[in-house]
C-alpha cells in the first residue's frame, strides 16, 4: 500500500511541476509512514514540508495543492491535513476487505518481491572446525538461515556459502595427536574441545611433538596424502558435529553448502598475482598489502590489508578475496551477504574495497556486511561456562529443551510423553531462536532463559500459543482454515486493526531482505498476535450473531493464523497446533 500512495504522491508532484507550481528538478525520496494514532488515519507523509522551502509557499499550502493534484484511487477513501503539514491518508475499508480475500485465495499470501529477481549469495555460520559449535556461532547461524528463508520465500535465488574454518596452521598440532592417537578418530573425537586440550596440552610440554605438529602444517599444504586422509578424517568428523546442531536448530544448511578456507587453496597465489598485475600491492617488511588511502589508523597512516606474510603465507584476507571472486565469477552473485561479528566490520569495508579495485567482483555486485552484536551472560559479558569456557551450542540447546520441557509438563501434565517431547523440542529451540532474532543484529543481548521461555511478551511461548488459538477455533469449528466461505467484511474497531497489520506481512518481508534484520519480521508478529487477541476478545467468532459476520470472522482469524505459521516458518521456528 505505501508503494501505491507513493505513487500518488510522484503524480501529483509531477503535475504540479507541469502547472509551475513546483521548480523543475526536484526528485525528493517520499516517505510513507504508518501511523500510531489510527484517528490520523492508516498512512502519512512529510512530502510537502520537505518540498515548503523550494516551491516557496507554507507547509499546509503545498499540502493542499498537493491533495487537490492527487489522483483517485479506490484503495484510499480521503486524505487531510495534519499539524505543520502532514498528510495523513485513510484506506477504504472495503477495498482492504478484497485484498484480503485475495491474499487468503493465494498461496504466497500476495508476498512478491519488488524489484527484479536476484541471485543472493549468503555467507552464514562459517565455525572453526578445530573446535566443536559454540554459543559465539548461533547469531551468524540462524539470522543468516532467516534472511536466507525471506529471501527465498520473496523470489529470489539463494545460495547458502559455509566459510568453515578447515585450513591453517592449527590443524597440523590436531594431525600430529590422530597420528599418535589412531583411535582417537573413533572415539575421543566425539569430544572435539577436549580432543583440542588434549593435542594443545601435548604441543606445549613436548618440544618433539611442536616440531611434528609444525612438518605435519607444511606436508598437509604440499598435499602429501597421509596428513591429507587424517585432515579429510578429522573435517569429516567436525562436519558432522556441525551438521548435528544445524538438524537440532532446525536451519537450512547441509553438508553441500560447505565451501571452506581450503577450498580456495589453489587460488590464493592467483589473487596475490592480480592485485600485482593491478598495481595494487605494496611491500612492507616484506609483506604483501594493499594500502588505501581512506582507510587509516589513529596517526593517520594507511592501514594494510596484507595479503601474503613475509614467510609466504597467506591470511584471511586473501581466502575472503578469493571467495569474493568466486562468488562473482563463477556463482554469477547478484549480492553477496557476510553474516559475521560486527567487530569484523572494518576487515570488510576494507577487503571489499580491494575486491572492487581488483576487479575480482563484477560492476553492480552488492556486497554486504551484515555484523551483530555479541550474546552476553546476565552480568554484561560475553557467555561463558561457571568455569570462564565457552558454552557448547549443543549443551546449550540440551537445557533449553529441559527447562521447556518442565514447563510444559507443569502446565499440562495429562499430556503423553511423545507429544510432550514434541512440544518441548519446538517451546525450547524456538526459544532460543527467537530471543535472539527479535533483537536488533547489531545489537549485544543478554541471555537468560527466564524471559526468553515466559509466555507474556515479544517471545516464542507467546508467539506460538498465538498461533495454536487460531488453530483452536477452526478445531472447533471442526474444519481447516481452507474451507472457510463467504467474505471479508470490516466493520468493527478491532476488525479494521487487524486487517490493516495483516496487510502489511509483504512490506515487512521486504525489510528484512533489503536490510537483513528478522527482528524487524519478530516485532510485526508479535503486533499481529496482540491484534488477533483483541479481536478474539471483542469479536466473538464461533458466536457471532449471523452467518456471513462468522464468515468474515473465520476468514480474518484463517488468514492471522496462515500469517503467523508462515512468518514463523521464516525465522525457523516449528509451529505447533496445541500447547
Amino acid at each position: 500500500m505505501k508503494d501505491s500512495i507513493r505513487h500518488l504522491i510522484q503524480q501529483a508532484l509531477t503535475r504540479l511541476t507541469a502547472e509551475g507550481v513546483l521548480p523543475a528538478g526536484l526528485s525528493p525520496t517520499i516517505q510513507v509512514e504508518n501511523t500510531k494514532d489510527k484517528s490520523h488515519g492508516d498512512f502519512a507523509s512529510n512530502i510537502a514540508m520537505m518540498l515548503a522551502k523550494p516551491a516557496g509557499m507554507k507547509p499546509r499550502e503545498l499540502a493542499e495543492k498537493l491533495i487537490a493534484a492527487l489522483p483517485g484511487d479506490v484503495q484510499i477513501s480521503k486524505v487531510e491535513i495534519a499539524g505543520p503539514g502532514f498528510l495523513n491518508f485513510y484506506q477504504n475499508s472495503a477495498a482492504l476487505a478484497e485484498r484480503l480475500d485475495a491474499l487468503l485465495a493465494d498461496a504466497r499470501l500476495g508476498v512478491r518481491k519488488a524489484g527484479k529477481r536476484q541471485r543472493v549469495v549468503v555467507d552464514l555460520s562459517s565455525p572453526n572446525l578445530a573446535k566443536e559449535m559454540h554459543v559465539g556461532h548461533l547469531r551468524s547461524t540462524i539470522i543468516g538461515d532467516a534472511v536466507a528463508r525471506v529471501l527465498e520465500f520473496l523470489g529470489d535465488e539463494v545460495i547458502r556459502q559455509n566459510h568453515v574454518g578447515d585450513w591453517g596452521t592449527q590443524f597440523g598440532m590436531l594431525l600430529a595427536f590422530m597420528e599418535e592417537n589412531p583411535a582417537a578418530a573413533e572415539s575421543e573425537l566425539a569430544d572435539l574441545e577436549g580432543f583440542y586440550r588434549a593435542a594443545k596440552k601435548r604441543f606445549d610440554e613436548s618440544p618433539e611433538f611442536a616440531e611434528r605438529a609444525r612438518e605435519l602444517v607444511v606436508q598437509l599444504q604440499a598435499g602429501e596424502p597421509e596428513c591429507l586422509r587424517l585432515w579429510h578424517r578429522f573435517n569429516d568428523i567436525s562436519l558432522s558435529h556441525c551438521q548435528q546442531a544445524y538438524d537440532r536448530l532446525g536451519v537450512k544448511l547441509s553438508p553441500a553448502d560447505v565451501k571452506g578456507e581450503s577450498a580456495y587453496n589453489d587460488d590464493l597465489p592467483t589473487v596475490v598475482a592480480e592485485l600485482r598485475a593491478k598495481g595494487l600491492l605494496s611491500e612492507s617488511d616484506g609483506a604483501q598489502c594493499v594500502f588505501m588511502d581512506e582507510f587509516k589508523n589513529a596517526e593517520g597512516n594507511p592501514l594494510p590489508v596484507i595479503v601474503q606474510k613475509a614467510g609466504g603465507g597467506y591470511l584471511y584476507a586473501t581466502t575472503d578475496l578469493a571467495a569474493m571472486r568466486y562468488r562473482s565469477q563463477q556463482l554469477k552473485a547478484d549480492r553477496a551477504l557476510y553474516f559475521v561479528d560486527q567487530r569484523q566490520a572494518l576487515h570488510f569495508q576494507m577487503a571489499f574495497e580491494v575486491a572492487r579495485r581488483a576487479g575480482f567482483v563484477h560492476q553492480g555486485m552488492q556486497l554486504e556486511h551484515m555484523g551483530f552484536g555479541t550474546m552476553n551472560g546476565a552480568d554484561g559479558r560475553p557467555f561463558k561456562t561457571r568455569d570462564g569456557g565457552t558454552v557448547k551450542l549443543i549443551d546449550l540447546l540440551d537445557e533449553a529443551e529441559q527447562r521447556a520441557y518442565n514447563l510444559v509438563k507443569d502446565k499440562n501434565p495429562e499430556l503423553a510423553e511423545g507429544e510432550l517431547q514434541d512440544i518441548a523440542h519446538a517451546v525450547g529451540i524456538g526459544a532460543v531462536k527467537y530471543a535472539d532474532l527479535s533483537k536488533h543484529r547489531t545489537s549485544d543481548y543478554s541471555f537468560n532463559f527466564e524471559q526468553m521461555l515466559s509466555f507474556e511478551g515479544n517471545t516464542a511461548p507467546y508467539l506460538l500459543y498465538a498461533y495454536t488459538r487460531v488453530a483452536s477455533v477452526f478445531r472447533k469449528l471442526g474444519s481447516d482454515v481452507d474451507g472457510v466461505a463467504g467474505r471479508i467484511v470490516l466493520a468493527a474497531e478491532q476488525e479494521l486493526a487487524l486487517a490493516g497489520k495483516l496487510a502489511q506481512f509483504g512490506e515487512v518481508l521486504g525489510g528484512v531482505a533489503d536490510k537483513g534484520v528478522p527482528h524487524l519480521l519478530c516485532a510485526y508478529l508479535y503486533d499481529l498476535a496482540g491484534l488477533f487477541s483483541s479481536f478474539y476478545e471483542h469479536c466473538p467468532i464461533l458466536a457471532a450473531e449471523d452467518p456471513a459476520t462468522q464468515q468474515s470472522r473465520l476468514r480474518l482469524a484463517a488468514l492471522t493464523g496462515r500469517t503467523l505459521k508462515q512468518g514463523l516458518e521464516l525465522l525457523g521456528l516449528e509451529t505447533l497446533e496445541r500447547m
